[in-house]
């Protein structure tokens, strides 16, 4: 990492721990006791706020909403705000220091639970509906509550417990019903502070992650936008790519074409995702190096194939006519020079509407020579590793930490205090 710090540097500390016997394992130690989350703490689910009453005004009050609350942060970027004049009567919906904040709506289903604590000093904020805020009360320390409800063991709960209506979402009654294991104040305020280390190490590579991707949508941006500029390095999309569309081999893998991950075997993605009933001789072939137009390339771009199989017909598969730097048209696709303009030429065309290869095909696209493609992609390719990287060292982080909880929230692993 560029400043200096040994790679993995990111602020751990060394833990004072003592094993139990190993006899000791699932019984929980005798000063411990396990008790319903409800009867300890207070717990509040957002005011429904009119969405015509937003206003952008930096003067005004911050929502906090369903959409601002990724796993383990906050993020505050095109955060809506309220009227401050019309908050006043609102205060029981007032954020605090460490309130624990959990997203209720439909997005856990695909993105995973949304947990957060709020930070010290953060600005006046106010609850909306969808979002609930925890507070522990009595016995039950903030920070070790925070851990719990971030842990894996609750995750599971709510995959197992999911409420049976049709839009999929958490439920106060769920959240409260959730059993933890309760020790004696000391050790949960020291275990809460033990596991907070590794959360913000997490978060610092979540910062340098999110710095990192923003770095790399400005070098794309000049570099892609300079050729533009030039007007001299242009070519239309359909001089250098064609569709295809080769069928009736069903014998290869189903492939899930992603805006996150790129194009993928479906039976190697550990989400959900829909699989063909019927026959699939009429899915198209996609080659490693071919290009797939997506429902929703308007807003992500398009994809790069490293795997042979097969995609919906709904999808259009390009291929290229000439010798091109595959990886530099990877980043060209990818980058808010290139889906800004696909937006705006097909503008009206959302979820449902593909983007017709006569479009695509009349845009000019950048075409400098392959010594400048390749110099260009190399570039950027550093740039992605090194954010790869940084995200392998938070994975691994993440799975140390899982570790450590399942050892510190079952009592198998005692704290000194």
């Amino acid at each position: 990492m560029s400043n200096g710090k040994r790679n993995g540097d990111v602020g751990l500390k060394t833990l004072s721990l003592k094993k139990t016997r190993p006899q000791n394992r699932s019984p929980k130690p005798d000063s411990w006791h396990r008790a319903e989350i409800g009867n300890h703490i207070d717990l509040l689910t957002g005011f429904p706020f009119g969405s015509e009453e937003y206003t952008e005004s930096p003067h005004d009050t911050r929502l906090l909403r369903g959409d601002n609350v990724v796993q383990g942060t906050i993020r505050w970027e095109g955060v809506k705000r309220w009227p401050a004049a019309q908050s006043a009567h609102l205060a029981r919906y007032q954020l605090a220091e460490n309130d624990l904040v959990i997203a209720m709506d439909r997005t856990w289903v695909k993105a995973g639970l949304k947990i957060a604590q709020l930070k010290k000093n953060a600005a006046p904020s106010l609850l909306v509906q969808r979002v609930a805020r925890l507070r522990a009360k009595g016995e039950l320390n903030q920070t070790y509550l925070a851990q719990c409800i971030g842990s894996y063991r609750f995750e599971q709960y709510v995959k197992g417990n999911q409420t049976q209506s049709a839009v999929p979402h958490i439920s106060a009654q769920q959240i409260c019903d959730f059993t933890i294991p309760i020790p004696p104040p000391d050790e949960q305020q020291k275990i809460g502070a033990i596991l907070r280390t590794w959360d913000e190490a997490i978060e610092k590579l979540d910062a340098m992650i999110l710095s990192a991707n923003r770095q790399l949508s400005a070098v794309r941006q000049y570099l892609f936008e300079s050729v533009y500029r030039s007007r001299k390095r242009l070519d239309r999309a359909r001089a250098i790519f064609e569709t295809v569309s080769e069928k009736a081999r069903p014998d290869l893998p189903l492939l899930a074409v992603m805006q996150d991950i790129g194009i993928v075997r479906r039976d190697e993605l550990d989400r959900r995702v829909v699989m063909p009933d019927g026959e699939t001789s009429g899915y198209k072939v996609v080659q490693p190096g071919d290009f797939v137009i997506s429902l929703r390339s308007f807003e992500g771009g398009l994809e790069l194939s490293n795997v042979l199989g097969l995609v919906s017909p709904a999808y259009t598969v390009l291929r290229t006519t000439r010798t091109i730097s595959r990886d530099y048209f990877k980043h060209y696709f990818k980058s808010r020079s290139f889906v800004g303009r696909l937006d705006k030429m097909i503008f009206g065309i959302r979820d449902g509407k593909q983007i017709a290869f006569r479009d695509f095909g009349d845009m000019h696209i950048p075409c400098p020579s392959m010594e400048v493609q390749k110099a260009h992609a190399e570039i950027l390719n550093a740039a992605v590793q090194t954010i790869d990287t940084t995200r392998r060292l938070k994975a691994s982080i993440e799975r140390q930490k899982r570790g450590l909880m399942q050892k510190l929230l079952t009592g198998e692993w005692r704290v000194k205090c």
